[in-house]
């Protein structure tokens, strides 16, 4: 993976770990939320591995946010 790509999925990672935690959600009660698998959510959180817009789309339902806050970085 290339550098700045591999800096985009971190700092998309961090984003949704910041919105999460200011919603004060557990990783479980998110993936529960958003109708996805518990280790998924920590996986992207942790930049392990890059997502589909599908679960980006699930996510950002799940916060009740727009799609493109998760892209605020």
């Amino acid at each position: 993976m290339e550098s700045e790509e591999k800096l985009f999925i971190v700092k998309f990672g961090n984003r949704l770990r910041d919105i999460r935690l200011s919603k004060q959600l557990s990783q479980e009660m998110l993936a529960n939320d958003a109708d996805i698998p518990i280790n998924q959510i920590g996986r992207i959180e942790r930049a392990e591995i890059k997502t589909s817009l599908t679960t980006i789309f699930k996510i950002a339902n799940a916060l009740e946010i727009d799609v493109k806050e998760l892209f605020e970085f």
